[in-house]
């Protein structure tokens, strides 16, 4: 996460003609000449007309030291005045109807309620899905008119087209054309209308709704075809003229058992699949599903559109599966047990609200970094696709998102936050003295489509100076974050336990964690009782702990929608939001004080007090005093999605929730050392006591 100061610059940003890097505080300039040069290709790059007025005491905003951040707003292409200025965002809805009608009465009304909130001019489209796809055209308000699509086999996108006679309203996009971003064309608006436009017609739409009606025989689950809806409505979407911001809402309640994308057989006696049969390669059906979601992840990126998942069933619904299509496209996902359930109506409200409570939904981003000639890229973990542009600052060795220096981001919010790693161990460093070059420098431009519209570029940039650990570390132990790096390790023991057989999550982060404390440890050799941390490094032991505990590393115990749930949120959450998720935290009430935090270990467990357990998807509380329930009202207010409520009291079966995330530091082979009123664990789980005793006798180990 980088904190700086920003500006928004009223006038376009001004690119190197080398490496198109943007002009910023650490550019050197020739004022006489009116010269600057790029710290990144050291190329010398002319101002324009509009600098002619630049001078050490007439500086533009871009050199101010203090504005490392700039965001430009960008003036629409669209030389017609007449229509509004800025893209219209597209909001396609598509709705599972293989549900129990007290299921489908819950979704309707969320639906109608999204509706009233999106903007007049905002286009909404709908479809519906059950054993067949149901396109309905909502500019036809005599009666309802639907387009069926069968849900067996797979429908390309150019069918789609010709089927829906939009084939013939591609049009690439032309700056001369009248036709332009903002502008859906003439036949798509038979399917996409503004939704002050269509909301009496999708209103009686969605009264005429009913459970689907294909027969479902007895042991039997529902024909439901999901992965072909989804890829209808990608193929709707196509017609949109490139650059306008779309985003299909899918509302799934349960497993894809029709068509591509099936996750399980129609037979109820057929379980779906668990963790322990991806790790046999006893899962028929997932592979194949996640090689359609894959195709169907490409069409969505290739088009700029974000496909958010909606998910809610006692059962599984294939997350897992979509979890690559959710996540390069930037999407939102939702895992809840029941449409009513507060999880999934608050947080599907909040996708739409405005002012405090939106989440500011970005459009078309793209992320591109430029950095020294010393650092190379490796890549990006978090919501993202390589747009495979390669360079000079591409590694050989790639991690996540890489093979290049720009990214796509079909879908972006105040709060997503990705993990890029560079390769700093390149041999063009080793040449250079540090004294000639101390400083390296990374920059951040990321372009998207604001909420309103508008089109925006920020741009970030920093620097850092080089350390020479063969010296002193002092400066490198100094500029330790904790909490940040917690966080990346927690991201990358994800990716590699997902794409690497047989990874052994815990033994890494083990080794790891040895491997810093004997670096940056101060201790006697082979003396564990001389072992101290730095106080930069003294919490990360117990983050490393918690991690090691964490529904991400050990998925023993939560179905594969779950993980991919938990690893999904924890890859695109900010810093302080991903650390809660790794360590949550604890809060103490009682009638004799004032709320105040407590360790997060089962000795922190009293008659006389309550606590509140912040794990960011579940909150624990027990339910006496105000103060809890307003707090923990305070939380829900700023989190999405919105964390499931949990209340509970010690020894009750609800209690699990908060006894999963102590340490156990009292558990049944030592109760008898225990005060009274306080609880145990029952767990062979080693204590952070222990943990931290180990670590101490292997890292001090000659």
């Amino acid at each position: 996460m980088l904190s700086a100061t920003r500006l928004s610059p009223a006038y376009p940003p001004l690119r190197c003609k080398t490496c198109a890097s943007l002009l910023n505080p650490f550019s050197r300039v020739d004022f006489a000449a009116k010269i600057w040069i790029c710290p990144f290709c050291f190329n010398r790059n002319h101002f324009p007309p509009h600098y002619s007025q630049i001078s050490p005491t007439n500086l533009p905003g871009e050199l101010y030291p203090q504005y490392t951040t700039l965001q430009y707003s960008l003036p629409s292409p669209n030389p017609n005045p007449n229509p509004n200025p800025n893209p219209t965002p597209v909001f396609l809805f598509l709705l599972d109807t293989c549900l129990i009608s007290d299921e489908l009465h819950f979704l309707q009304s969320a639906l109608r309620q999204a509706i009233g909130l999106l903007p007049d001019n905002a286009l909404v489209g709908f479809i519906s899905f059950g054993t067949q796809v149901h396109v309905h055209e909502l500019a036809f308000s005599e009666l309802s008119k639907v387009y069926v699509f069968r849900g067996n086999k797979d429908i390309p996108k150019d069918h789609v087209l010709q089927h829906l006679g939009l084939a013939a309203t591609r049009q690439p996009y032309q700056k001369g054309n009248i036709m332009m971003p903002n502008q859906p064309p003439a036949a798509v608006t038979r399917f996409l209308l503004p939704a002050s436009d269509c909301e009496y017609t999708l209103n009686s739409v969605l009264d005429e709704l009913q459970p689907d009606q294909w027969p479902v025989s007895p042991g039997s689950r529902p024909a439901r075809c999901t992965g072909v809806a989804l890829s209808v409505a990608a193929g709707l979407l196509a017609a949109c003229n490139p650059g306008t911001g779309a985003r299909i809402i899918a509302l799934v309640g349960g497993p894809c058992t029709e068509g591509p994308g099936s996750i399980v057989s129609k037979d109820l006696s057929d379980p779906v699949r668990s963790h322990k049969d991806l790790d046999k390669d006893a899962a028929p059906y997932f592979k194949k599903a996640v090689k359609f979601y894959e195709g169907l992840a490409k069409q969505l990126v290739s088009q700029g559109h974000v496909l958010d998942l909606f998910a809610s069933a006692l059962d599984q619904v294939g997350v897992a599966e979509m979890k690559v299509a959710v996540e390069k496209t930037g999407g939102l996902l939702v895992l809840s047990e029941s449409f009513g359930h507060s999880v999934f109506k608050d947080s599907f409200k909040r996708v739409f609200e405005d002012g405090e409570q939106s989440l500011g939904l970005c459009f078309n981003g793209t992320l591109e970094i430029n950095c020294s000639k010393e650092i190379k890229i490796q890549g990006i973990i978090g919501p993202c696709t390589s747009l495979e542009k390669k360079g000079p600052s591409v590694a050989d060795t790639v991690i996540g998102e890489g093979n290049t220096t720009s990214w796509k981001m079909c879908g972006l919010d105040r709060s997503t936050c990705l993990t890029v790693l560079f390769d700093l161990s390149s041999s063009d460093r080793t040449n250079t003295p540090a004294a000639a070059n101390p400083q390296f420098y990374l920059q951040f431009v990321t372009s998207f489509q604001s909420p309103n519209g508008q089109s925006v570029v920020r741009v970030t940039t920093v620097t850092r100076r080089w350390v020479d650990v063969t010296v002193s570390s002092e400066e490198l132990v100094q500029g330790f974050d904790q909490e940040t790096a917690a966080v990346v390790m927690a991201r990358l023991a994800s990716l590699k336990m997902e794409t690497e057989e047989a990874f052994d999550a815990t033994r890494w982060l083990d080794r790891l964690l040895i491997r810093l404390c004997s670096k940056f440890g101060d201790y006697r050799k082979d003396d564990p009782s001389s072992f101290t941390l730095n106080p930069s490094f003294s919490l990360f032991p117990q983050f490393i702990f918690n991690l090691r505990r964490s529904q991400f590393v050990q998925v023993f115990n939560n179905s594969p929608d779950e993980t991919a749930y938990f690893r999904m949120l924890l890859n695109r959450e900010n810093i302080s939001n991903a650390a809660v998720m790794i360590q949550p935290s604890l809060i103490a009430y009682s009638f004799n004080s004032l709320p105040a935090p407590a360790l997060l270990d089962v000795a922190s467990i009293s008659a006389d007090r309550i606590l509140l357990l912040d794990s960011y998807f579940s909150m624990a509380f027990a339910h006496l005093l105000q103060a809890p329930q307003e707090d923990a009202q305070i939380i829900i207010r700023e989190r999405f999605p919105v964390p499931r409520l949990v209340v509970c009291d010690q020894h009750g079966s609800q209690a699990r929730f908060l006894l999963a995330k102590l340490n156990p530091s009292a558990t049944y082979n030592n109760a008898h050392e225990m005060a009274a009123g306080s609880d145990v664990i029952f767990t062979d789980d080693v204590s952070l006591q222990v943990f931290f005793e180990h670590l101490q006798k292997l890292a001090v180990q000659s």
